[in-house]
């Protein structure tokens, strides 16, 4: 009880946060753990995912929100954001589909300029759930600035079109698609737009012609071969359970960077839900509840690694 009240009274002190988009402000939500306490920066999943780890297509869990609170119960003050042309970030640019993994690298930067000057932070901590963790490694490997160091959390260890590939794959149902998803996997990962009114009605949204541009991106990217190239510390965390990314994503990124922490939490999932057993419909029932908690060991690992001795 006395841990609540503490991340409560967090949140209160922190309250909004902007940073400086294309065309008007990145907005968010900053939890004040403190004066003199490093920050987070909480970089999101995929798709219209918001500043809580929620989006319109039924995930409810808010698994940012309840980091950011657990976070701060431990002394992490933390900032977690909708992405440019989202939510309460709609008017950073016309058209938040019409982005590369580049403009998100861009505003990580923008964001952590923008912390810094709130808060007096030397250096910001970056943590990437999901595709978050590509962006992530991008902005460290490609030299951002102010990086205290990343924490990848359910992050791709491979090129996301071959994680892809694996999911599709993954569900029996999905035969029939197979081999328009793959032809359709490869043109991306090559560099070319395919007609989605030739593929088969259940891939037309996977694949609209108004996200084929950033799917490109990002199929460019080998998250490997980022954190080869990333100095500062870095923790990589990977749930037992988690549907979307597995131990090989973990595994691949430690294999990349020897330096990192390897954390392997049983039974977690990937919005960070603690499951019991391999049924798949129990697992995605989680995705719908942000009244059950965190797994025990989601706040403790990441908090821990963060305020080890001799951190920056």
């Amino acid at each position: 009880m006395l841990l609540f009240a503490a991340a409560l009274a967090a949140s209160v002190n922190g309250g909004d946060i902007a940073a400086a988009g294309p065309l008007g402000p990145l907005k968010g939500s900053y939890v004040d753990a403190g004066k003199g306490t490093p920050v987070v920066l909480i970089l999101p999943g995929s798709g219209p995912t918001d500043r809580d780890g929620n989006n319109p297509m039924g995930v409810k869990a808010a698994p940012y929100r309840l980091l950011a609170e657990g976070l701060a119960a431990r002394g992490v003050s933390s900032v977690r954001i909708d992405k440019r042309g989202l939510f309460a970030s709609a008017g950073a640019v016309t058209d938040g589909n019409a982005v590369t993994l580049d403009n998100y690298v861009h505003d990580t930067a923008a964001w952590i300029a923008a912390i810094r000057a709130r808060t007096g932070a030397g250096c910001v901590w970056l943590l990437g759930h999901s595709e978050g963790g590509l962006i992530a490694l991008a902005a460290a490997a490609g030299g951002t600035k102010d990086v205290c160091g990343l924490v990848l959390v359910a992050a791709p260890g491979r090129p996301l079109a071959a994680i892809m590939r694996e999911q599709l794959h993954a569900n029996p149902a999905n035969a029939p698609l197979l081999p328009a998803a793959d032809g359709a996997l490869d043109a991306l990962a090559a560099g070319r737009r395919v007609d989605p009114a030739t593929l088969p009605a259940p891939l037309q949204g996977l694949f609209r012609a108004d996200i084929q541009g950033f799917l490109i991106s990002l199929f460019r990217a080998d998250p490997a071969k980022l954190a080869a190239k990333v100095r500062q510390p870095m923790l990589i965390v990977q749930g037992a359970r988690d549907l979307q990314v597995t131990e090989a994503d973990a595994q691949a990124l430690k294999a990349a960077s020897p330096r990192a922490k390897l954390a392997l939490l049983p039974g977690v999932n990937h919005v960070l839900k603690q499951v019991d057993g391999d049924a798949r419909a129990a697992n995605l029932a989680t995705y719908a509840d942000p009244e059950l908690p965190l797994a025990a060991g989601v706040v403790p690992t990441i908090a821990d690694f963060i305020v080890a001795p001799n951190r920056p």
